[in-house]
This record gives structure tokens, C-alpha cells and sequence, in this order.
């Protein structure tokens, strides 16, 4: 376990500079548990483009969820309604991203989640800060999401599904125990058609600086 401290920053510039080129704050050979604390300390994340070459954006546009603006589609009601899934918080989190792994990236050849990466999120998980909800039907996993809390936020990395609308049902599983923690949003990246229907929207890199900051005041302690 690292020790937080929100003065801490060694290995990352400020990612406040007003000289990031697209929101590329570094690029790095290497992936380690302690680069992604230090990183999602002060809100960056990791994007490879290739094996061997990790991009660290903190980029000009953020996407967050407000759980205050949390809208649930009506055919989505409907349709989990109708479902008899069982789910569960850190059971299964190296089947989970590794499902994730195997989800092609839109008009590129492979996944943006690499081996070192795979690697990397596998060890911060049982450093406790990296977590899955798993998604199951009759005993099989059927989808499932993973994302990493440090310092009282919570960021969405990647989802999949087997069965329609799993993904989706483990987001709002996951919504409901953050929000059973004392969480007000959630940190989504970026603005998709999937977040923005239920209530995603962007804002910008210092509005979304300020909210971490606000919200690593209210030394939040996740239990799942």
C-alpha cells in the first residue's frame, strides 16, 4: 500500500501546465502499481498507443458523472427488469480485464490494454486499488467493469459484455456502491454514447483538477 499524499509528485509534471499537446502530459517505456498511483493521484491516466509506449493524458475536456444527474434509460429499466443476474465486487478481477483486453479498439488493430498494462492493474487490484464488479449468469461472467480509487475518486477504466446490457447493469452496480460510500461522481475519461446517456458530460482539465482536489479533502475510505 502506498501512502497518499496529494503533495507528493515525483515522477509526473504539474498536470495543471498549459503546455500539455492534446492532453499528452508524458510518455513512458514502463507501467509500474507505483506510476499509476502517483498518476491517478492527480488525475492522469495511462492510454498506450503500442506495446512498449504508454501515453499519460490529462486531457483538455473531462468526462465525470454526477450521480445528482444520474438518468437511467427507460428501455434499459425494462430490460434489466427481466434479468435474473447475480453480481459481485472483486471476485473475479483478472477475468474481468482480461475480457477487457480482448475488446478491440475502433478502427486500430488490437486493445489499448496491453500485457504490462494487464500487468500493472493486476498488482495495483491486490494493493487494493484497482476493483471489478463482475456480472454473472448461472455461474458463468457475463460482464463486467473495472476502474481504480485512490484518494476518495473513483475512475472508470473499461467494461464488456456477453449477455446485453451487463456491461451496463455492472455501471450502475457500481454507481449504487460508490454512492453507498459516500461518492458524488465518478470520473468516466471520456464522454461515450454509453456514459452520455446516463448523464455523462465533459469538463474542463482545471474545473476537473478542482473537484479531485475538493473531493481528496473528504478523505473518503472506499469499502466494497
Amino acid at each position: 500500500m502506498f501512502g497518499y499524499c496529494a503533495e507528493n509528485r515525483q515522477i509526473f509534471p504539474n498536470p495543471n501546465s498549459e503546455c500539455l499537446f492534446q492532453g499528452v502530459l508524458a510518455v513512458s517505456h514502463t507501467c509500474s502499481p507505483e506510476m499509476l498511483f502517483e498518476a491517478y493521484s492527480f488525475g492522469i491516466f495511462p492510454w498506450p498507443q503500442q506495446e512498449g509506449e504508454v501515453l499519460w493524458f490529462c486531457p483538455d475536456e473531462r468526462g465525470v458523472l454526477f450521480f445528482d444527474k444520474l438518468h437511467i434509460p427507460q428501455r434499459l429499466r425494462r430490460s434489466l427488469k427481466s434479468k435474473t443476474w447475480s453480481f459481485t465486487v472483486n471476485q473475479a478481477f483478472d477475468q474481468v480485464i482480461d475480457e477487457c483486453a480482448k475488446i478491440p479498439r475502433k478502427h486500430e488493430s488490437g486493445t489499448w490494454i496491453t500485457s504490462e498494462l494487464l500487468d500493472a492493474y493486476k498488482a495495483f487490484h491486490k494493493m487494493g486499488y484497482a476493483h471489478s464488479v463482475e456480472c454473472w449468469q448461472e455461474g458463468r461472467l457475463v460482464g463486467g467493469i473495472y476502474g481504480v480509487s485512490v484518494g476518495g475518486v473513483f475512475s472508470g477504466e473499461s467494461m464488456f459484455f456477453k449477455e446485453t446490457d451487463a456491461s451496463k447493469a455492472c455501471f450502475l452496480h457500481l454507481i449504487e456502491k460508490l454512492r453507498e460510500n459516500g461518492v458524488e461522481w465518478l470520473d468516466i475519461q471520456m464522454v461515450t454514447p454509453i456514459t452520455e446517456s446516463f448523464g455523462g458530460e465533459s469538463i474542463s482539465r482545471n474545473d476537473f483538477l478542482k473537484l479531485v482536489a475538493e473531493t481528496q479533502k473528504k478523505s473518503i475510505s472506499l469499502t466494497f
